[in-house]
């Protein structure tokens, strides 16, 4: 049985899924997706000011409590992704 209802079990592979199973739970999820950015949209289109700011907030709030490694403390490494694509254009 899957752990999560919907989901695909972890038997998965010895399961009897046909072809046709397959396609429709593929279509249900391609489904699901367009309903979900059609939520999206709306709820974006009806975002007031205040509420945008406090989820940006809340966003950049949660990236600060996550350690960076100490190699990205000394840099992001964007200098050096610059001078190759600037090799790459000049040459």
């Amino acid at each position: 049985m899957s752990p999560i209802p919907g989901s695909p079990s972890i038997e998965y592979a010895e399961a009897n899924v046909t072809r046709d199973m397959e396609r429709a739970y593929v279509k249900q999820w391609a489904e699901t997706g367009r309903l979900l950015e059609e939520i999206r949209w709306r709820e974006l289109a009806t975002l007031d000011p205040e509420t945008a700011l406090h989820a940006s907030d809340t966003l950049i709030e949660a990236a600060l409590r996550v350690p960076l490694p100490p190699h990205r403390r000394e840099g992001s490494g964007l200098i050096e992704q610059q001078a190759i694509l600037h090799r790459r254009t000049s040459e």
